[in-house]
């Protein structure tokens, strides 16, 4: 970072656990003068002499706006998101409003992102390794992208047998769409492919269910949740020490076999 001058910089503090923030995010988060980001997030990385600006979870493009005005007046800001900033986070919401509204004043702002460990990887290291081999990632939420369009790229990401990663899977205003996509994912996928869903992982109160589809349970998961739908390949594996993990091989025979 310079060492005069205002500057931006969007951090990930990791899932939860304070072990998983990067030391680089922590020499940012120190170096700041101004925090920017959701109140629970900010929350986790409070200390004295900074000031703090949250925000609701829905106001990305408002946040990213403030920070910039923030760094354009001489401030050393942090956006602050969980997770990876760059995984359906803070990252996309910044780089957009310098497209969309590119004020004179932020011309001059450097901008910069630090990587972090997102919830997929979390929650693929706490089952085991279900990510092992080609995977994809996507949200569920349709705030900002339809519905059809969703479905349309789980149907594919079906056929072409990746182990697929669900972000956003429910919420009190979407309680139905984490059992829409499961059921689709039923017509391309066997009853017994694994099925991950971690809950608050890197928390107090962290949960991790291995499951099946033809068991997984919309109820089973929660706005904290991340989960994990298995490709064709994809193992539950029993050790004889009564550990229990879901990987999938890194080679690729179809159909698992």
């Amino acid at each position: 970072m310079s060492a005069r001058g205002g500057w931006l910089a969007v951090v990930g503090t990791g899932p939860g656990d304070p072990a998983w923030m990067t030391p680089e995010t922590a020499a940012i988060l120190a170096e700041a003068t101004d925090l920017v980001g959701y109140k629970p997030y900010l929350d986790r990385v409070a200390s004295a002499g900074q000031t703090y600006h949250a925000s609701d979870n829905r106001e990305e493009m408002d946040r990213a706006g403030l920070a910039l005005d923030l760094a354009a007046e001489g401030r050393r800001v942090a956006v602050v998101s969980g997770g990876d900033p760059g995984v359906f986070a803070m990252a996309a919401a910044v780089w957009e409003a310098l497209e969309i509204a590119p004020h004179a004043r932020w011309g001059s702002v450097t901008v910069t992102v630090a990587p972090g460990v997102s919830a997929m990887q979390a929650v693929a290291a706490r089952a085991g390794a279900p990510l092992g081999n080609d995977f994809c990632a996507i949200s569920l939420s349709d705030n900002l992208k339809p519905w059809p369009v969703i479905l349309k790229r789980l149907r594919l990401a079906a056929e072409a047998d990746f182990a697929m990663a669900f972000y956003n899977p429910i919420s009190r205003a979407r309680p139905w769409q984490l059992g829409e996509a499961l059921a689709l994912l039923r017509e391309w996928r066997a009853a017994e492919t694994p099925v991950v869903i971690g809950t608050a992982v890197g928390r107090a109160d962290e949960e991790v269910t291995l499951t099946t589809l033809a068991e997984a349970d919309p109820t089973m998961a929660d706005m904290r949740s991340l989960v994990i739908v298995g490709a064709s390949t994809t193992r539950l594996l029993r050790r004889p020490n009564g550990q229990a993990i879901v990987y999938t091989p890194r080679f690729y025979r179809e159909g698992g076999e």
